[in-house]
């Protein structure tokens, strides 16, 4: 157990360090910054922001109590960050494996003794953190700009949002970490990775299209329909069992590709 975790460190450390040391990895970081902190003021401030549209609500006389303004930002702004994360995302899981097959590295990982499983899992934990770390100041925009809201702010809400937004985001990148293990191009690997997000992110449509059963079967397997609970404040057992279970696949699909070029090589 002790050298299955420091092996599990040792790859998350190189991992991170390899995202943290990346000027590709800052400027995906400051666009996905200054996008959604634009998106923040304009949905508080902007004059069809929320905070106008309560106001003028108030002269008309309409009741602005029962508009629950931080709620409703955060279930706005949430759903915007996913849909930003959705671009996002195979940028930042491009190379983690097609880095490797370019610079002839993969191989030394393939045929060395730590097993597959601890590489991906290392490198998933790398890159879900360094994409933590891009969620942090536009945390911390969100606390402060709804601090002194009314009603009361409500924490819960926001963690339960943002917990929503990191397993859905770790879910996108570990498929995303099995495309990157089949091509050693970086630019398709992003492209085969954003075809499948894109099609698991509208599949809830699709679904509503297709009668009985097979449309409510097709609707289990969709992030946004599940995503959009956690945006809501509502705590489903079935989101957490698919994203955890989009991660799991990831992993074992990635585990299993490599281990296909240990056999290719032994």
């Amino acid at each position: 157990m002790k050298t299955f975790l420091a092996n599990l460190l040792a790859i998350y450390r190189r991992e991170l360090q390899s995202y943290f040391s990346s000027p590709f990895a800052y400027i995906i970081a400051v666009v996905f910054w200054l996008i959604g902190g634009l998106f923040l003021v304009v949905f508080l401030l902007s004059p069809e922001g929320i905070i106008a549209s309560v106001a003028a609500a108030d002269q008309l006389g309409g009741s602005a109590q029962s508009f629950d303004v931080p709620y409703e930002f955060l279930k706005i702004y949430l759903n915007l960050l996913g849909s930003l994360s959705m671009f996002v995302l195979p940028m930042l899981s491009m190379g983690l494996y097609a880095e490797e097959r370019k610079q002839g590295t993969l191989e030394l990982l393939a045929t060395s003794p730590l097993t597959n499983w601890v590489v991906a899992l290392g490198k998933l934990l790398g890159v879900a953190t360094f994409y933590s770390a891009m969620l942090v100041p536009l945390m911390i925009c969100q606390l402060v700009a709804l601090s002194s809201s009314e009603p009361t702010f409500q924490v819960s809400i926001f963690l339960l949002g943002h917990v929503g937004l990191l397993l859905l985001a770790t879910g996108v990148l570990s498929l995303g970490m099995f495309i990157s293990s089949l091509s050693e191009s970086t630019v398709l690997a992003a492209v085969m990775t954003f075809g499948v997000v894109l099609l698991l992110w509208i599949v809830d449509a699709i679904a509503t299209a297709l009668p009985g059963p097979i449309g409510e079967a097709i609707s289990h397997i969709s992030l946004l329909k599940h995503y959009t609970d956690f945006t809501q404040g509502i705590l489903d057992t079935s989101g957490l069992i698919l994203f955890s279970s989009y991660i799991i696949l990831g992993v074992f699909l990635t585990a299993q590709s490599i281990d296909t070029l240990r056999f290719q090589r032994s």
